[in-house]
């Protein structure tokens, strides 16, 4: 008895030093002192992924960066499924810890690594069999198979390394730490630009190259993570003593992160059917589209930071039944992100071309690539609305949501890309109709769930 009032106050002493409590305080300024470790982590997980692109482009050639174009999205498919758990699992956390239930936030942080390691051995597994046949499905051209299916199984591999960093981060998050994520972020992201270097430019290894350096890069991050919180945080606590399954944990999760994780990978699904339509149109137009999509990866940074302090923040606030508190956090992001907007889409039009030329030599992917970016930017403020109102909602507990949302933006690339694939006029052009036209539908869908108000009871943490 007296052991476990111990390990509680420890708890809560540890709890004082290494989270913060967004349930008090001005949301604005809490969310973006949130928001900003995550941005500058962004930043550097984005600039590796410019690495490889630029690093693949400029040394290797046009085909090769259309191997790992054509890819990239499959690849993901495997990673978006783990990474739906995480941030269900996250959720989970930040709303046990804003009801200022400390004992369910260790239960579901010791149950975690049990669902997060049977997911992604199970999905790493599945990812190495099927990378063959899922690229021959997209139609990958074959003068690119081969580059495309090493770059797949060597990162698939990684899913279980990524599953744990991801975990590991979204309940730290979920506890108001962004800062100690970043660093370790940032120390991957530095050692993945050198293995990147050394692999292509010294050893030669090309695609193969940037896909260990990516793995290792990964690896190495998540057990330094581990080993770091288990001995600074009192929350994580892997020992025998303290851990036991606990099935009303297990379901809650699974409550919360099944449909992230079918979110996740609907979503993910969505853009292969157009990375299909990309590979009919052959290397140059999968190459312009791989630059335009890491622009619109420069985007999302801002969008996904501000989501991702306002998800934490609704969790918080959600747990501790704070409803008029959340309502106003969301508009505060939303208007957050309108003025980033107002700064990039003006970037994109004015210098899409001299972007796209960081990323490759070829004249026509240059000039295609530039255009596209005057197609796509207008409509990042369909993608800021998306992704801010959708995170809001996932805080909030509404999950199923993201699931419903999923499915919409599926349906709209699948018509959309049917509808211009019937205008011959249209060309290649479609690609990239259809991701902004995507966009935009899915924030209108997202506004009229934020309006229904369902989300006020969808708390999984029954405050008293």
């Amino acid at each position: 008895m007296l052991k476990g009032i111990i390990k509680k106050k420890r708890v809560e002493a540890s709890d004082r030093r290494w989270q913060g409590d967004m349930t008090e305080g001005n949301p604005f300024s809490l969310m973006i002192r949130f928001a900003l470790p995550l941005f500058i982590g962004n930043l550097f997980q984005l600039f590796y992924n410019l690495v490889d692109s630029i690093v693949v482009g400029n040394y290797v050639g046009k085909s090769a960066l259309a191997a790992v174009g054509a890819c990239a999205t499959p690849s993901y498919l495997f990673v978006s499924l783990s990474l739906g758990f995480a941030t269900g699992l996250g959720i989970l956390v930040a709303q046990f810890y804003g009801a200022k239930d400390h004992r369910n936030v260790q239960a579901v942080i010791n149950n975690a690594m049990v669902i997060l390691g049977t997911i992604a051995s199970a999905l790493s597994l599945l990812g190495l069999v099927g990378s063959p046949a899922l690229l021959r499905l997209l139609g990958t051209p074959e003068d690119i198979m081969a580059d495309a299916v090493v770059y797949m199984r060597v990162t698939c591999l990684g899913v279980i390394a990524t599953a744990f960093y991801n975990g590991l981060s979204m309940i730290l998050r979920a506890l108001g730490d962004s800062r100690t994520p970043l660093f370790f972020l940032i120390a991957s992201s530095l050692l993945h630009i050198v293995l990147d270097l050394l692999f292509v430019i010294y050893f030669h290894m090309e695609v193969l190259g940037v896909a260990l350096s990516t793995v290792i890069s990964q690896a190495i991050s998540a057990v330094a993570l581990f080993m770091y919180v288990n001995r600074r945080n009192e929350y994580f606590c892997f020992s025998k003593s303290t851990f036991r399954l606990d099935r009303e944990i297990i379901i809650k999760s699974l409550r919360l992160g099944v449909p992230l994780a079918l979110q996740s990978s609907v979503v993910t699904i969505s853009v292969l059917v157009v990375q299909g339509y990309v590979n009919s149109f052959g290397d140059t137009v999968i190459a312009a589209n791989t630059v335009t999509k890491r622009v619109d990866d420069f985007a999302m940074t801002f969008f996904n930071a501000l989501g991702s302090a306002l998800s934490i923040f609704a969790g918080q606030n959600i747990g501790a039944g704070k409803i008029d508190r959340v309502k106003s956090a969301h508009w505060q992001m939303l208007f957050s992100a309108f003025a980033v907007c107002i700064v990039l889409i003006p970037v994109a039009f004015l210098f899409g071309g001299e972007i796209t030329r960081l990323f490759v030599k070829e004249q026509d992917v240059i000039d295609i690539g530039g255009r596209a970016l005057t197609f796509t930017a207008p409509c990042y403020l369909g993608l800021a609305i998306t992704l801010i109102t959708r995170a809001f909602l996932n805080g909030c507990g509404d999950t199923l949501f993201s699931l419903i949302n999923a499915f919409t933006e599926i349906a709209c690339r699948v018509v959309y890309t049917l509808i211009l694939m019937s205008f011959p006029a249209v060309g290649c052009w479609g690609v990239w109709y259809t991701t902004g036209a995507t966009w935009v539908t899915n924030a209108v869908v997202c506004l009229i769930r934020y309006f229904g108000g369902k989300w006020k009871m969808k708390g999984v943490v029954k405050t008293a």
